[in-house]
């Protein structure tokens, strides 16, 4: 089955089409300025009963190059012997289908990977090759690790690529955080839309429990900005802080009933929430958290 990180590797390119354009140079990948890119059915199939699907697939136009090229985008995560046949399979049906020279994009999210991927891929005996196929690899040791909040906030989609790729990189925890400085900083829809993004894109279920971590923790930039990420951070401290009241109740052995329980949960005042985490250390009754003049 296809994983979230496998579809968001390549999926990426088709929420955001010109950023290969942008990315690939800066991984070392001369390419021609495009004027326009187009996505295209990713339904390779001729014969029903073999179905072939590329992952992504584009049509890429480029001044003074008529037709211009077609781009297709693979995601892989590990290496994998079946692909040899599957990518020649594709490349030759794209030009014969389209008449349009094909390039092959390969995402990758660990280096090992990248580099089993950059192999050319040979089709033939040893004496006489009939084709050979180059891929273009994207992966950790290529793709710039942004880890400056301003770069980060101008370009979001590279910078959540960077992110993906290089999830499995312990040396680069600048970069998430980069990340969620940028989020910081621009409108709720385009944050909470990249933040999901990045999110499901992960897939490694410890790497997004530290997303979420860090978004609930991240300190904000524009406090009071009303950004999505704002809100999460908001929402996370309080649902913390409400949790650590009713822990130190329990510790305590104090009883606490569902209307307590309740009143704690759904309380979104920071500043009273203190209030009572400080009373909660030495309340007789869970009751008595709700005494003074800093009810809510």
């Amino acid at each position: 089955m296809v994983s979230t990180a496998h579809e968001a590797m390549h999926r990426i390119f088709r929420e955001d089409p010109h950023l290969f354009a942008r990315v690939l140079p800066r991984a070392g990948i001369p390419f021609p300025e495009a004027t326009s890119i187009e996505p295209l059915d990713t339904d390779l199939t001729e014969i029903r009963p073999v179905e072939r699907r590329v992952d992504s697939l584009f049509r890429v136009h480029t001044e003074g190059e008529e037709g211009g090229f077609l781009l297709a985008v693979e995601a892989q995560g590990r290496p994998d012997a079946d692909k040899a046949g599957s990518w020649t399979y594709y490349l030759a049906h794209l030009y014969a289908k389209y008449r349009l020279p094909p390039i092959l994009l390969v995402v990758c999210r660990d280096k090992a990977t990248a580099a089993w991927a950059a192999e050319p891929i040979r089709i033939g005996r040893r004496v006489h090759t009939s084709m050979v196929v180059f891929p273009l690899v994207l992966g950790p040791g290529n793709l710039p690790a942004i880890t400056d909040p301003e770069e980060a906030a101008g370009d979001l989609a590279l910078a959540v690529l960077s992110a993906l790729a290089h999830a499995k990189d312990p040396g680069h925890p600048a970069i998430p955080d980069a990340l969620a400085a940028a989020l910081s900083g621009v409108e709720r829809e385009q944050a909470y839309s990249w933040a999901e993004f990045t999110e499901t894109g992960l897939g490694d279920a410890r790497a997004r429990t530290l997303w979420r971590e860090l978004l609930s923790t991240y300190t904000l930039r524009f406090p009071g900005s009303g950004t999505i990420i704002e809100e999460a951070i908001l929402k996370g401290r309080e649902d913390g802080r409400g949790e650590d009241i009713l822990r130190v109740l329990r510790v305590r052995g104090i009883e606490v009933p569902d209307a307590v329980r309740e009143r704690v949960s759904s309380c979104d005042d920071l500043e009273v929430l203190g209030t009572w985490l400080d009373r909660a250390v030495t309340v007789g009754s869970a009751d008595e958290l709700f005494e003074g003049p800093s009810e809510a």
